[in-house]
């Protein structure tokens, strides 16, 4: 079985400290995730595993190296007590279409902003996205992300887990699917509060995360 969605790019799995997530990750699985690089001036860093295809998980935290960040880290890991599967990026052909074509549909995804990290062996990598301030706040509907000539996380080398399932629940997914549609994405809906939840294929045989 395998749901990958069309231009999945990557799933963000946030939490207040890296180090022990990804730790944990590595005992449930038995796949160490890689060292990604650090987001200077916003105050986290990741580790990456690659989902198959051109897809990734990303477990994000705080960056015990920039511990004087000011101001609230993305993804709100400031304020998580555990880890949770917080948001999913697509990867359009074409980004700013695409934000054309949401708007004109009725569903802002933000403006575009561009970023960029360092990876380990010193590769700047740069790429634009949809300003996530900018998303509905349940973090079901994906944010859009280009990553332009920069070399895409997933053909880096990347331990494997790749990717069974992917599905959410949320109170309304009357309200949301239209959302989905408007930037061109699909993810199984149930009803029940806000929740993103995969599941990966490992050497000790398929773990669920959410």
């Amino acid at each position: 079985m395998n749901t990958i969605p069309a231009r999945l790019d990557h799933l963000v799995l946030a939490t207040p400290d890296l180090v022990v997530t990804v730790a944990e990750f590595a005992r449930r699985t038995g796949v160490a995730p890689a060292a990604g690089g650090a987001h200077v001036g916003l105050g986290t860093r990741n580790h990456l595993v690659a989902l198959g295809g051109r897809a990734y998980l990303e477990i994000v935290g705080p960056d015990p190296e920039q511990a004087g960040h000011a101001g609230p880290r993305p993804f709100g890991v400031d304020v998580l007590s555990v880890p949770r599967t917080v948001t999913w990026a697509i990867s359009p052909p074409d980004l700013d279409a695409a934000v054309a074509a949401a708007r004109a549909q009725g569903y802002d995804p933000g403006p575009v902003r561009p970023m960029s990290r360092r990876r380990p062996d010193g590769t700047l990598l740069r790429w634009r996205l949809t300003d996530g301030d900018g998303a509905h706040p349940s973090g079901v509907v994906p944010f859009l992300i280009d990553w332009g000539d920069s070399v895409h996380p997933s053909a880096t080398g990347l331990p494997v887990t790749p990717l069974l399932a992917l599905s959410a629940s949320v109170p309304d997914p009357d309200e949301i699917r239209p959302l989905l549609s408007a930037v061109g994405a699909e993810i199984p809906l149930t009803v029940g509060s806000a929740r993103i939840s995969f599941t990966v294929d490992t050497p000790r045989g398929p773990v669920t995360f959410d």
